[in-house]
């Protein structure tokens, strides 16, 4: 009765049932994976906020299929600040930036052609393209002092069927940004083999520090057909409103194809509300106030951290550019679902697995940077003493 598209292992890991009985105890858990902005103590404009989602222009039903165009221009101010000039008609706004992947995947790709996606980074990619009958394909992000592609293996895994070549800017969690020589070596691929680039950029906002070899935004690219998604989720930190955007941008005669085809796909689906897109003006504005919050809640938890990892301890952290996430590297004598499992049940603290993230080897864990000081700290204190005393 079922689609193969959907059969999915559907079963509890380990550490998801570790979790659930533990809640189900009563057991009080210091959760260091939280990254939902509205559950992490930032101050919004409440009143702004709310307002902004009542105006009666709402009531009357005017479709557009790259959503109204108010929205649209806000979005090309949001660019125009960092350098970047777009025209509205590059934009298509969309309920999330999962919507404007089944867009994309839609547009570039036949039943069982491939796209390429980092490895490690978030899971959602296998599923996003499962749905869309669109194969995944890994290349290795690979660490030494810090992140970079390994554009080599990148360039071997370029099949015959490969579509388009996916960047995450800055990856999570691995929080590492593409930087000028690799987007280089990555639009000569795209205009070698005809496939295109898409960036996801939700967390580009928050870099830790300027660097003059880090792309600005790959909203810009016009060497080839690119795609580039972001949206109110991590920029406005305002998940629940469901707004996002993509920006299409390349050489004319591909833009232009690209364009119309995909007025196609978003006439069909008409999927943002009138007042959601009214109000992306003004949501967009939030972010002046929650941006500086983030910030500086990241920056003390990374700070906080590296003033506990002494030398002699077992534990390290890896280099992070940006994002809202730190990797820790423990010892390799168990797992990482196994540190994770044990740091639940005789700690209280949640983790994610390295494993979550597809890292190629055990020994990590990622925390979120996110979290209330007071937890993160008291979260970090029972990691370190759990490690040290090798469980």
């Amino acid at each position: 009765m079922f689609s193969s598209r959907t059969n999915w292992q559907l079963n509890p890991n380990r550490l998801s049932k570790e979790v659930e009985e533990l809640r189900r105890n009563g057991a009080l858990l210091l959760d260091l994976t939280e990254s939902n902005p509205t559950r992490c103590g930032f101050v919004f404009d409440r009143q702004g906020i709310l307002e902004a989602l009542a105006n009666p222009q709402a009531l009357t039903y005017t479709p557009d299929p790259h959503g109204l165009l108010p929205a649209r221009q806000a979005v090309v101010g949001y660019y125009a600040e960092r350098g970047i000039t777009l025209d509205a008609g590059q934009i298509f706004l969309t309920t999330s930036t999962s919507e404007a992947y089944s867009y994309v995947f839609r547009l570039l790709a036949d039943p069982g052609d491939a796209i390429l996606a980092p490895q490690p980074s978030y899971p959602l990619f296998e599923f996003l393209a499962g749905l869309n009958d669109v194969r995944v394909v890994p290349y290795p992000l690979i660490y030494d002092q810090g992140w970079q592609i390994d554009l080599p293996t990148l360039e071997k895994r370029l099949g015959a069927r490969a579509r388009a070549i996916l960047v995450v800017h800055p990856n999570n969690p691995t929080g590492s940004f593409v930087r000028r020589r690799e987007l280089a070596e990555l639009l000569a691929y795209c205009q070698k083999q005809d496939v295109a680039l898409v960036a996801d950029e939700v967390f580009v906002d928050y870099p830790l520090e300027a660097d003059p070899q880090r792309i600005v935004t790959h909203a810009a690219v016009t060497e080839a057909l690119s795609f580039t998604l972001s949206g109110l989720s991590k920029i406005s930190a305002l998940p629940q409103m469901k707004l996002a955007w993509l920006v299409v941008n390349g050489p004319a005669h591909l833009l232009r194809r690209g364009l119309e085809r995909l007025e196609v796909i978003a006439d069909t689906y008409l999927s943002l509300s009138a007042p959601l897109a009214l109000a992306l003006p003004a949501l967009l504005e939030t972010r002046l106030t929650l941006q500086p919050q983030i910030r500086e809640r990241v920056a003390s938890n990374l700070r906080l951290l590296d003033t506990r990892l002494a030398p002699d301890l077992p534990v390290s952290r890896l280099e992070v550019e940006g994002g809202w996430y730190a990797i820790l590297r423990l010892p390799s004598i168990r797992t990482d679902e196994e540190w994770a499992v044990e740091l639940a049940r005789k700690d209280g603290v949640l983790v994610h697995p390295g494993h979550f993230f597809d890292f190629g080897s055990e020994g990590y864990l990622v925390i979120s940077l996110l979290t209330r000081r007071e937890v993160f700290e008291e979260g970090l204190a029972r990691i370190l003493t759990r490690v040290a005393s090798r469980g």
